[in-house]
């Protein structure tokens, strides 16, 4: 299988609330891999946005 295909069958995006009755199993384990992805991302960048608040509260305690 090239990239070409392997793009076409992986999903890009899911949008919330979509019909997902035209949506094969395999498709919908597709979409759930891809959301559990992108819920690892937004943990991810909340922990980063901790780590940053906490380095500008030490920076400006006297």
């Amino acid at each position: 299988m090239d990239d070409e295909e392997q793009r076409r069958k992986k999903p890009v995006a899911h949008d919330v609330g979509m019909v997902l009755d035209t949506l094969s199993v395999s498709e919908l384990e597709q979409r759930i891999a891809l959301l559990e992805g992108e819920i690892l991302r937004l943990k991810a960048a909340i922990d980063a946005r901790g780590d940053t608040r906490k380095a500008a509260e030490a920076a400006f305690k006297f």
